[in-house]
């Protein structure tokens, strides 16, 4: 195959066909070109000057020095293309950083001078300028070179990196642009042969004298070898002239530091959790099929190289021996690797011996342990592309891929050795944009060639495999035969899928009665490790760019991304149409295929990752009329595709869900074809998986969780795809504000097929959102359809309540009040079904009454008083349910209310009798005395003391405060109330200290301070007489008991603290009468019993006596 034609965009390296204009000085314009030029610079191109001295006896000076000038490379673009990356550093900073763009402003500024060629090695000097208060820097270049291509590289600047340094360039650009005012001299042993024996030890003492400190010792070692009889040196015939060109034998290849580009390349593996580092070896990617793309055999030269650092990363072994995964960043790399490879091998123009070089590597490679594996389960043997599929009749367990032998990611290029370009239809389609059935007779084979409209067909291998040559093809510069080979392989895909349609037309009415199907395609195209459809919507879009874009050296190079133009293209034998509308149709077809999710978290990863890549690639393009009628045509083919499409009527239970596809099909159809645009997202809604998972009339397992996570472990994306889907509905829930029809066959698609409350409860506040714009009056429809996706959350989530309930049902509220007091008082009427007690008593009630709820809804005193009297009746319906949680909200509620709140506090007291606990009873009475009503609050403080029990060990209890409290309420009633007390404390209260504090308090003013301030009694009260002695005689006890009960079980370290307890004791044995001697008899006896404990006794009397 012949080479693209070269073309060169303003302010770009000069290309092949300019490469001769440095030259251009030697003739004048229009001039032919001298004859000796013409064949000099074929020579030069072709043979290593040693051929050439071989060849013949004698070469004139004049033919010599002609070849040695053409022998320097001519383009510019090769130069460019060893002195940058060609990526776009994230700083911006890339004019600054690309040696190439160094070394031509330093051209440019007359930093190169001094520059002097001998035979086939180049010299100069280089100035550069210094930083502020820095001096200017001198570096002395040298090149060597041979046959167009430089060879090697030498500068004082040390430079290590993977490529040229800016002084190289400048001094190699120098050359080509100003080749005529380069001093030329012959190889230095022309000259050396001309001069006689002076003459040669003049030249011999000169150069050493002029070079003694670098040069003396090894000169002297040599002139001991020359004198040497017999030695090494003398056994040569002649010697090594490094300005002569290489040799015969020599390869012919521009110069690469080998070392540096296996040193780099480690350097970024081993940075690889970084973004830059995965940029950088993305970059080096590029770079190798730039080389690949211009036939330059350092490309496969240089993945050899970066494939052995690859293979030698410490992490590869350590993820095997862990049984882990490898990075996402990492395993998309090894991709690429193993996708360049299948190019490098299946190219159309290498040597035999080259292929089986390669193959012969990736085979020891693919045979290491830590070598990755090619994750997804993709066959290696799928059928062959054919103008025929039908629908296979077997069960879907037997269409399933199998787990095959071990497959890794050089496997697909090993397969590619096989691979060949000698099939004369295969020839014949690359060869002409005209090939047709009127150009060649009958192929010898039982495959058809053409379709019905005599267009080439290529079967007899996969999809992929076909796809890869177009990429092959890209890749090594043949971008016509791709396009030629593309649009034969769409012909093959449109013939097949008019099978299909035919087949599936036959067996519609079982596959619809049957409402499933098997896969027909469990390999799918998008997401695979080859990715056919990018490379076929790349190849073709490639074509229909505007501005030479294809041409540019540096993809992102400029200061900013332009946007891509494209245009229609016209595909040669297909009148009407064209390459753009190829892309898109191609593309959609890929995308929409009906496939089965591959298995592996990384595989199912890719395909979600490859399904944006397409898409962003068709959002590049700008839609026109003609290719929105194409759009048109494939979405109806999707729709009417069957098992073939994911769009179609039914659907294997596992295929990947159409989400991401739809959205874009929705969006760019709805301006046009509104019908189809709905028609095609409702349909893309459904997510089997799901559907079949989960048996009708059956809740939700776990709402706001994917199902799959426990019964399909295999669907890692599920939580993505889930999301998508409702990207999907939000979308078109936002298109389909103010028409009705729609919106409700939205919301019906909507609860059919979304399962996941935390999405629904989204789409619910997007429509609402979208329902209520600020400067517009609301979408009511919008707004019902947004309440009634919130009711639904609701009912799903009201069993497995969640950390977003109290939000959600905020909104809710919120919502029915956007639509009005109708729809606030249905969801307070029908409570039991969406909210707890709890949620319906403190949120919803509460909520719905606030004043600026009442302002927002704009209610007449009727109206107000309807939507009062539904939230009381809500409330005391949840204090029944709930009494424990709901009695106070339902009080507060119905506080205006008299009937209300009476029947609310008779819930209170009939709660008490069934076991309602003391915290929340002494809460409620708190509540009571706060709102005036003493007396309940006594009766409810009795019932809570009546449920309590305190024991005398409890001095901390939750209750204390809660007793003292109650105790005050008792005395500031009055003597009667405080007496009917006291037999509750004296059953519920059984600790001393706490009993001595009450009867303290008690005694310290008289009873009877009531609520006005009128004190209803003379004096306190004595603890002499009742009801006080009776606590006194409780209290007593409880000390000699509790008493009893720490000297049981007490240890040194806590004798302290029981004097201190016998102190306080004291103080409550002498507010008796006859106190005093009840202590002394209280210790004697303690002395007694416990004699045995000889200190705590001491410390006893040295205390009381």
């Amino acid at each position: 195959m012949d080479p693209p034609a070269a073309k060169r965009s303003q302010g770009y390296p000069a290309g092949p066909e300019e490469r001769d204009a440095g030259a251009g000085a030697m003739r004048g314009r229009g001039r032919p070109e001298a004859l000796l030029d013409l064949s000099a610079k074929r020579v030069a191109e072709s043979w290593a000057f040693e051929q050439v001295e071989e060849r013949f006896s004698r070469v004139p000076e004049p033919v010599q020095k002609r070849i040695v000038f053409w022998s320097f490379p001519r383009s510019e673009r090769e130069i460019c293309m060893y002195s940058s990356l060609g990526y776009q550093s994230p700083e911006g900073e890339h004019d600054a950083r690309v040696p190439f763009t160094r070394g031509l402003h330093l051209l440019q500024s007359g930093a190169v001078d001094r520059v002097l060629q001998v035979g086939f090695h180049l010299s100069g000097n280089i100035r550069e300028p210094g930083g502020p208060g820095e001096p200017e820097r001198l570096y002395h270049v040298s090149i060597s070179f041979d046959r167009c291509k430089i060879t090697s590289v030498s500068c004082g600047c040390d430079n290590r990196d993977l490529f040229y340094c800016a002084h190289v360039v400048a001094l190699s650009l120098y050359r080509i642009r100003h080749a005529c005012q380069v001093e030329l001299r012959l190889p230095i042993s022309e000259t050396l042969s001309q001069m006689n024996r002076d003459q040669l030890q003049k030249f011999v003492q000169y150069l050493i004298s002029a070079h003694h400190t670098e040069v003396l010792p090894t000169a002297q070692r040599l002139a001991d070898e020359i004198l040497l009889l017999g030695s090494e040196i003398n056994l040569v015939h002649g010697a090594p002239d490094p300005t002569a060109g290489a040799g015969i034998e020599d390869a012919n290849c521009w110069h690469l530091d080998e070392e540096q580009i296996q040193e780099q390349v480690k350097q970024l593996l081993s940075n690889g959790g970084y973004y830059g580092a995965s940029q950088q070896l993305r970059s080096m990617f590029c770079k190798v099929r730039e080389m690949l793309r211009m036939r330059d055999s350092n490309g496969a030269r240089m993945l050899i190289l970066m494939t052995e650092q690859f293979l030698q990363d410490p992490r590869l072994a350590l993820w095997r021996q862990q049984g882990a995964g490898m990075t996402d960043k990492c395993r998309q790399l090894w991709d690429e690797l193993g996708a360049l490879w299948v190019c490098v091998v299946l190219s159309p123009h290498c040597k035999p011996e080259e292929r089986a070089s390669w193959l012969q590597l990736l085979g020891k490679w693919d045979k290491l342990d830590v070598c990755p594996l090619e994750e997804g389960s993709y066959s290696f043997d799928r059928p062959s592309l054919q103008p025929t599929m039908a629908l296979s009749p077997g069960p879907e367990e037997e269409e399933m891929v199998t787990a095959g032998s071990r497959h890794t990611v050089f496997g697909r290029a090993l397969q590619a050795g096989s691979l060949h370009w000698s099939d004369t239809h295969l020839q014949r389609i690359l060869a002409s944009d005209c090939y047709g059935p009127s150009l060649t007779g009958h192929m010898g084979s039982d495959k058809p060639t053409f379709d019905p409209q005599g267009r080439p067909l290529w079967l007899g291998e996969p999809f992929p495999t076909a796809c890869a040559r177009v990429d092959t093809l890209r890749a090594h510069g043949y971008p016509r035969q791709a396009l030629r080979l593309a649009g034969a392989i769409v012909n093959t895909l449109r013939l097949q899928r008019r099978h299909q349609l035919e087949s599936y037309k036959q067996q519609k009415k079982e596959l619809l009665q049957k409402g499933s199907t098997c896969i027909t395609n469990t390999e799918g195209w998008v997401g695979h490790p080859l990715d056919p459809i990018g490379c076929l919507c790349r190849a073709l879009l490639e074509a229909c760019r505007l501005e030479e874009e294809t041409l540019a050296l540096y993809p992102d190079s400029g200061p900013e991304k332009r946007k891509v133009a494209y245009q229609h293209v016209p595909v040669p034998g297909s009148p009407g149409e064209s390459y753009l509308a190829l892309a898109l149709e191609v593309t959609l077809l890929g995308l929409g295929q009906q496939r089965a999710l591959p298995e592996g978290l990384y595989a199912q990863d890719k395909v979600v990752r490859n399904e944006e890549q397409l898409l962003a690639l068709l959002e590049e393009v700008e839609l026109d009329e003609r290719l929105v009628q194409v759009l048109r045509k494939q979405a109806g083919l999707l729709l009417e595709g069957g098992p073939f499409s994911g769009f179609g009527e039914v659907l294997f239970r596992e295929s990947v869900p159409m989400h991401t596809c739809a959205c874009y099909l929705f969006t760019a159809l709805l301006p046009h074809d509104p019908d189809l645009a709905y028609r095609l997202a409702l349909r893309a809604m459904r997510l089997p998986v799901l559907e079949t998972a989960l048996p009708a009339g059956e809740p939700h397992p776990n709402p706001l969780d994917s199902v799959m996570n426990n019964r399909f472990p295999r669907w890692f994306i599920l939580g993505h795809l889930e999301t998508r889907q409702c990207e999907l509905a939000s979308a078109m829930l936002t298109a389909a504000k103010g028409d009705p029809k729609w919106l409700h066959m939205v919301l019906g698609s909507i609860q059919q097929n979304i399962h996941s409350p935390s999405l629904l409860f989204k789409l619910a506040q997007d429509a609402c959102k979208t329902a209520t714009p600020a400067s517009a009056p609301p979408d009511t429809t919008l707004l019902g359809i947004a309440l009634e996706l919130g009711l639904q959350v609701m009912r799903m989530t009201l069993s497995t309540m969640t950390w977003r309930r109290r939000e959600m049902v905020r909104w809710l509220v919120s919502c029915a009040t956007e639509i009005g007091p109708q729809a606030l008082m249905n969801i307070m009427q029908n409570w039991y079904s969406l909210f707890t007690p709890v949620e319906a008593a403190t949120i919803v009630a509460v909520t719905g009454t606030t004043h600026a709820t009442l302002l927002r809804l704009q209610l007449d005193a009727p109206r107000r008083e309807e939507l009062w009297a539904c939230a009381r009746t809500l409330a005391l319906q949840c204090a029944m349910k709930d009494p424990q949680n709901c009695t106070l909200p339902a009080l507060t509620l119905c506080e205006k209310n008299h009937a209300a709140f009476e029947a609310a506090y008779q819930i209170v007291l009939d709660a008490a009798a069934g076991g309602l606990g003391h915290a929340h009873l002494f809460t409620v009475a708190r509540y009571m005395e706060h709102r005036g009503l003493p007396l309940r609050a006594y009766k409810l403080a009795t019932l809570a003391l009546a449920q309590l029990s305190i024991a005398f060990n409890q001095d901390s209890h939750p209750a204390v405060n809660d007793v003292l409290w109650a105790c005050s309420l008792s005395h500031s009633l009055g003597r009667h109330e405080l007496s009917a007390i006291v037999p509750l404390i004296i059953r519920s209260i059984h600790c001393a200290p706490m009993l001595s504090d009450i009867l303290r308090r008690w005694t310290l003013s008289a009873p009877g301070l009531g609520p006005l301030g009128a004190r209803r009694a003379a004096k306190p009260l004595g603890t002499d007489r009742a009801p006080l002695c009776q606590l006194l005689d409780a209290a007593v006890a409880a000390y000699i008991n509790t008493s009893h009960s720490r000297l049981t079980h007490i240890s040194p370290r806590h004798y302290g603290d029981f004097i201190e307890f016998l102190g306080k004791a004291r103080e409550t044995f002498l507010l008796a009468p006859d106190g005093h001697l009840q202590f002394a008899q209280f210790l004697e006896n303690l002395k007694q019993t416990y004699k045995g404990k000889k200190k705590l006794m001491l410390l006893v009397r040295e205390r009381f006596g």
